[in-house]
């Protein structure tokens, strides 16, 4: 491309200071350098933990805040070989180099190699703008390491697919890949938002026959049969603790459960709902504020408590299995999308994640602004 090499002038979302609005600014972002990608973002979706940054972080600060988006590669930097400018691309806040100890097991998801610090952008006045999660999708573009990019079916729509960067991934996989749900089996998902629904739908694929969505805005439910659940739950309707309640009408506590909001009184519901003898209780939803607890009794009779990131998958490996999934319409992915949006409306975005009972993703279109 004829921007090859040279520094690209583009508008992005940069986050100035915690719990501001953000503001568009023109932005340089530099040619990418030794095993760097430069993506141009086509649409990114605005994730609650983008929100838990610039709302509950004090530091990393100024930032171009994004994770969950998707794109073209424009070009690359010396020893990319893996891509070409042309490809469609997610990127990706978790990393895959195929060679650390991590990469290797197939124990974990987790890389040691850390995003944050891969890639810079600057403002056309020369201040630094730091990256989020090594990604910083809120621009029309992005660089990226090599490492944490996943090339994608080039018949891959990029403003559905870019959710599978994050919420959807995250959500499905810790059903599948960190629980294990069996065939058969009784789950609980606490939390109905992108990640608790992508959860039920995962809980669904892996063949529960019995899927309670719990969740304390019963309009919900209606969209949560749409991904499979079979019951829903409001915890206001009952008097009792939500994990007695599941007991009750489970015969002693579901097989296995999800919490999907990051807090830690749920993750203690969660586990409590499940079966003392074996069930497995798995926590999905993120948060760094506070600490979790729970009585050792609760756990020494069979119970297991689990965490997941990223639900489980290798993201490289991962991403592409499910952006091939999509388009098999073996998971669902437009049913998520609430809102699209340009880049400008970035901040109402943000509002309408805060504020509403119900939108689940807002998408941005990024080449499209003003």
């Amino acid at each position: 491309m004829a921007t090859a090499g040279k520094v690209i002038k583009c508008k992005a979302a940069v986050a100035w200071e915690p719990k501001k609005p953000l503001v568009i600014e023109e932005i340089e972002v530099a040619p990418p350098q030794a095993n760097e990608v430069r993506i141009k973002i086509v649409a990114t979706a605005v994730c609650h933990t983008d929100l838990y940054h610039l709302l509950e972080d004090e530091a990393g600060f100024p930032t171009v805040l994004g994770h969950e988006g998707a794109g073209i590669v424009e070009s690359v930097g010396p020893g990319v070989t893996e891509f070409q400018p042309g490809d469609k691309v997610i990127p990706l806040f978790i990393s895959q180099c195929r060679e650390c100890r991590f990469c290797k097991s197939p124990k974990t998801n987790h890389s040691c190699h850390p995003l944050s610090s891969f890639s810079t952008l600057y403002t056309i006045i020369g201040r630094l703008i730091q990256t989020f999660v090594g990604t910083s999708t809120f621009s029309q573009y992005t660089v990226v390491n090599q490492i944490a990019v996943a090339k994608i079916d080039p018949a891959a729509p990029l403003d559905k697919v870019c959710l599978l960067g994050c919420g959807i991934c995250t959500g499905y996989g810790a059903a599948v890949n960190t629980a294990k749900v069996e065939p058969g089996s009784t789950c609980a998902v606490f939390g109905l938002g992108a990640v608790g629904l992508a959860a039920v739908m995962g809980c669904k694929a892996a063949g529960a026959k019995r899927i309670f969505a719990v969740d304390i805005n019963p309009d919900k439910f209606g969209k949560a049969k749409v991904f499979g659940a079979t019951d829903f739950v409001n915890p206001k309707d009952h008097d009792k603790p939500i994990s007695q309640v599941l007991a009750e009408m489970t015969n002693g506590g579901v097989d296995y459960s999800l919490e999907c909001i990051g807090k830690v009184d749920i993750m203690r519901s969660a586990l409590e709902s499940c079966n003392p003898g074996w069930g497995v209780s798995v926590i999905v939803g993120w948060t760094d504020l506070e600490d979790f607890s729970a009585r050792p009794v609760q756990l020494i009779a069979g119970r297991t408590w689990k965490g997941s990131l990223f639900g489980g998958f290798k993201s490289k490996d991962g991403v592409p299995q499910m952006v091939k999934a999509y388009l098999d319409k073996k998971v669902k992915v437009d049913e998520f999308i609430t809102h699209n949006m340009t880049l400008d409306q970035v901040n109402d975005a943000i509002e309408l994640m805060k504020k509403s009972k119900w939108p689940l993703k807002c998408i941005l279109s990024i080449n499209f602004l003003l």
